[in-house]
Formats: structure tokens, C-alpha cells, sequence
């Protein structure tokens, strides 16, 4: 992430933390989905001029802040943030399950991957007698290769 965007996201969870708003708030501010809002503001999609400026209006952000939201992002990976738990259990969990799912959508598609472009992802909570789950739930569009 260039650094105009990691201030801007510093700015932004400060800003979030000291107004007491919930990203599903600032999500719906904004008319985004909170899954899409929390990725484009901590720096991994551009995010529109128009919600920018709402963004920044709501928390009081910096115009430089502002401007670092519309920029296209660098997305080279995770670096330190791969060392957190949480992150660090989704690579797990691909590790360990993504042969399988491969395997599973080329037997289901045929040849081909799953977009991470035209891509959804929900994050929600479900209750268990054994602890609440966290469902997160992938959900890209198919692309076939084509010879």
C-alpha cells in the first residue's frame, strides 16, 4: 500500500474509533456493502469521489485523506499484516482447503478459476450451543480459460 493510502487509513481508524461509529454504519453511510467499505478504506480499492467526500465529511478527515481514497491502490500483499491471527487463519484455512476447493470447482465448472474481481465476500455471525460461528462466504464469478 503507497503511503498517502496506509495515513489515510490510520486517519480513518482513529476517526471511526474516537466517533464510536461501527464500520456497518459508516458502510451504510455510504450505501456500500461494510465487507467492500472496510477493504476500500483501509486502502484496497479506490473508492469514488462522491463517498470519499461523505467519508471524509462523517469523520472528519484530512483533505489529503480524501484524495489518497480515490487513488488505485498498489495491492502487493500482505506483509506484517500475515503475522496477525485472524489473517494468518484465512491462509490456513486456503492452505489446507484450497487444493480440495480447486479440485471441487474444476469437477463442478470445468477448467477455470474464481474471479477476485467481479467478487462478493460476507462476513456475518451465527449462532451455535458451542460458540457463535463466523460464516464468511467467497462468492466470485467463474472464468474459464479459453485456448
Amino acid at each position: 500500500m503507497n503511503d498517502a493510502k496506509a495515513l489515510a487509513a490510520e486517519e480513518i481508524q482513529v476517526a471511526r474509533q474516537k466517533a464510536g461509529l461501527t464500520w456497518a454504519a459508516i458502510a451504510e453511510h455510504i450505501s456500500r456493502p461494510k465487507e467492500w467499505t472496510v477493504a476500500a478504506l483501509l486502502g484496497q480499492h479506490p473508492v469514488p469521489e462522491t463517498e470519499a467526500r461523505a467519508v471524509g465529511e462523517l469523520l472528519g478527515l484530512s483533505d489529503d485523506s480524501v484524495a489518497a481514497l480515490q487513488r488505485q491502490p498498489y495491492r502487493t500483499g500482505l506483509g506484517e499484516a500475515a503475522n496477525d491471527p485472524t489473517i494468518y487463519r484465512f491462509l490456513e484455512a486456503v492452505n489446507v482447503y484450497g487444493p480440495a476447493i480447486k479440485e471441487l470447482i474444476h469437477e463442478e465448472f470445468g477448467d477455470g478459476i474464481m474471479s477476485a474481481i467481479n467478487f462478493k465476500v460476507d462476513v456475518s455471525r451465527r449462532a451455535d450451543p458451542g460458540g457463535d460461528r463466523v460464516v464468511v462466504t467467497l462468492d466470485g464469478k467463474f472464468l474459464d480459460y479459453n485456448w
